[in-house]
């Protein structure tokens, strides 16, 4: 499917396009942005004026053609190979433009899917040019109070060729403000309700997502796997640390959440917000290997430590998940966590928090399985409008 991006600038498109292509890719979909302001950029330099853009500019608008056509032909190409979603970003504001995409994709006997952004939220919009705009490369080196003159400049131009989305050009769906309203038409199957569901829990409210493991367990003594068992000691220092330092980091509300397992529970205790237990941050469930070693395992089970050895993303221990299973039963926890607009301290497990940071990093499924997760260490990720920043705060105990 190619999922045709639609709007004037400083809306959201790219913000949007980076967050679907996350979401799907985790999920297992393969998936590629194609933004043309990147091939821009690419040929013919960061920095091009207002009068580049203008409908006027008859040699500017042909060269953006020639790169908006470049950009879809390579998006088209993804599918020819391993792709399974493209997302073409680009405005993509008249009909004509859209017309031209869809019959091209549609020779190729992809499906076209338009969602377009909509705001008319003076804040966001200014949110939008201050946060990311003068942060980008367009505007590289350029006095921040004339990029931000040039590129209102740059939005007045396409406002003047704009047309909206209309009920006979097929399937679209609409965001408007950023998530407060999605309207859809005529979609039909899986993946686009997925769609729908994902956009209506964005926003772009910056704040940080703090991410923990439980403290060290008797079963981590031990080398054990999964398990119920009670923080160590050490465990419980931590505990007591992590209460001290959400003290000093946490400056307003924020919620926290754990896994049902007692030693996340226990980690959360000592803090004066009440957990909320999920089922789904509970440790990946190694089934028959419960409670063993990995030295046991490797005797007692040798094919399926081989099996794990060779493909730990898809392995799944006998009568209990693999690193696939996880994923899925996290996305109810990925939706409810792009939706809250308060920090939440996340305590839970290893498998459970390499997933989740696969996520917000924009890393793929297949390397969830190596991150490194220490113990006693609280990841902090604050997203942003082109991915997450990253602040790792070790606690001694």
């Amino acid at each position: 499917m190619l999922l045709m991006l639609v709007g004037l600038p400083a809306r959201g498109k790219t913000f949007i396009g980076r967050k679907l292509a996350r979401y799907l890719s985790w999920l297992g979909y393969r998936t590629r942005v194609f933004n043309v302001g990147s091939y821009r950029r690419e040929r013919l330099g960061s920095y091009q004026p207002h009068s580049f853009f203008s409908p006027d500019n008859l040699r500017g608008e042909e060269a953006r053609r020639r790169l908006a056509e470049l950009a879809l032909e390579d998006a088209l190409g993804w599918f020819s190979g391993v792709g399974d979603v493209a997302i073409y970003d680009a405005t993509n504001t008249t009909r004509e433009r859209r017309d031209f995409v869809r019959h091209r994709a549609e020779r190729e006997g992809i499906k076209v899917l338009c969602i377009e952004t909509i705001c008319d939220d003076e804040a966001i919009i200014e949110q939008n040019i201050r946060e990311t705009k003068l942060t980008s490369p367009d505007y590289l080196g350029i006095d921040p109070e004339q990029a931000v003159r040039d590129f209102r400049a740059r939005i007045d131009h396409y406002a003047r060729v704009y047309e909206p989305v209309g009920e006979d050009e097929g399937a679209y769906i609409k965001v408007v403000n950023v998530g407060r309203q999605v309207v859809t038409h005529r979609l039909q199957g899986y993946l686009p309700g997925r769609l729908v569901f994902f956009l209506m829990n964005l926003h772009i409210v910056p704040r940080p997502l703090w991410l923990t493991r439980h403290g060290e367990s008797l079963y981590n003594l031990e080398g054990r796997i999964g398990g119920d068992a009670e923080l160590s000691p050490r465990g419980e220092r931590y505990a007591q640390a992590l209460t001290g330092w959400m003290h000093d980091h946490a400056t307003g509300e924020y919620g926290v959440w754990t896994s049902t397992l007692r030693r996340a529970a226990q980690t959360a205790r000592h803090l004066p917000v009440p957990a909320v237990a999920w089922r789904a941050l509970d440790e990946i469930d190694a089934g028959v290997c419960d409670g063993m070693t990995y030295e046991q395992v490797r005797e007692e089970l040798p094919q399926e430590f081989e099996a794990r050895q060779r493909d730990k993303l898809r392995f799944r221990y006998p009568r209990g998940e693999s690193y696939e299973d996880v994923i899925q039963r996290l996305e109810p926890v990925i939706i409810e966590l792009e939706r809250q607009q308060n920090p939440v301290l996340v305590v839970t497990h290893r498998a459970v928090l390499r997933a989740l940071y696969a996520y917000f990093m924009d890393r793929p499924p297949e390397d969830c399985t190596r991150l490194d997760i220490p113990l006693h260490t609280v990841l902090e990720l604050t997203p942003r409008a082109y991915g997450c920043e990253e602040k790792l705060h070790p606690i001694a105990v």
